[in-house]
């Protein structure tokens, strides 16, 4: 655990760096707030792992890249994580640009209340998939879960990221950044469905699943 808790507070501080460094300053509102959404999300997360699902935060906290990982995944993983730090930093510089004012104060506490639904989503997920690993691969005794979020979408941790994706940009006041959003959006979704290519080939009963649940991400749309 106290490796745990030591990775934690350095994924802390690389994420100040990149919020507040970009922004070129401390008074940054919006900045704080997300670093201290961040913050208590994670302590929460691996509080409540460390006691019901060792195992998943042994994988939440795992490397991202894996031996058992799909190597597609490799390389999207570290597409996506590059470009998401690389997003991250714009926004501030952008909202630093235009004098931390260009989204409204009460546009940016709205996407504070997203990034907290993504949060909850997330807790959800974890609560009734212990198997929700952070990379595409196949684990033992892994097993298809359609209780809970699974029974509404059959992607709810990347349904979740949705309200992260809006809600980001919004707390941290960039517009852009709220534009390039739909890049990650898009790139999430290109997962999903390679991401079920496996589990349709290596995960008994996920084809059957899958024609119970229809919609990946959002119900009745997609």
């Amino acid at each position: 655990m106290i490796a745990i808790w030591l990775q934690m507070i350095v994924w802390t501080i690389f994420m100040a760096a990149l919020i507040l460094w970009p922004a070129g300053t401390l008074a940054y509102p919006g900045g704080w707030a997300l670093i201290l959404l961040f913050t208590l999300g994670g302590v929460a997360m691996i509080l409540w792992l460390s006691r019901h699902s060792p195992s998943l935060l042994r994988e939440r906290m795992a490397a991202p890249i894996q031996r058992d990982q799909k190597p597609w995944d490799r390389v999207w993983l570290l597409l996506f994580v590059t470009g998401y730090f690389g997003w991250t930093g714009f926004m501030s510089w952008d909202a630093a640009r235009t004098g931390f004012t260009a989204v409204p104060v009460w546009l940016q506490v709205a996407g504070g209340f997203l990034i907290l639904l993504n949060a909850a989503g997330t807790f959800w997920t974890f609560r009734e998939n212990a198997f929700a690993a952070p990379v595409v691969k196949i684990q033992a005794g892994q097993r298809v879960i359609d209780t809970g979020p699974y029974a509404l979408v059959r992607h709810p941790m990347y349904a979740s990221a949705l309200f992260m994706f809006i809600g980001t940009p919004l707390l941290l006041g960039s517009w852009r950044g709220l534009a390039l959003s739909a890049i990650l959006i898009l790139a999430v979704a290109w997962r999903a469905v390679h991401e079920e290519q496996t589990l349709r080939q290596e995960l008994p009963g996920y084809d059957a699943y899958s024609d119970r649940v229809r919609y990946r991400f959002v119900p009745l749309l997609w």
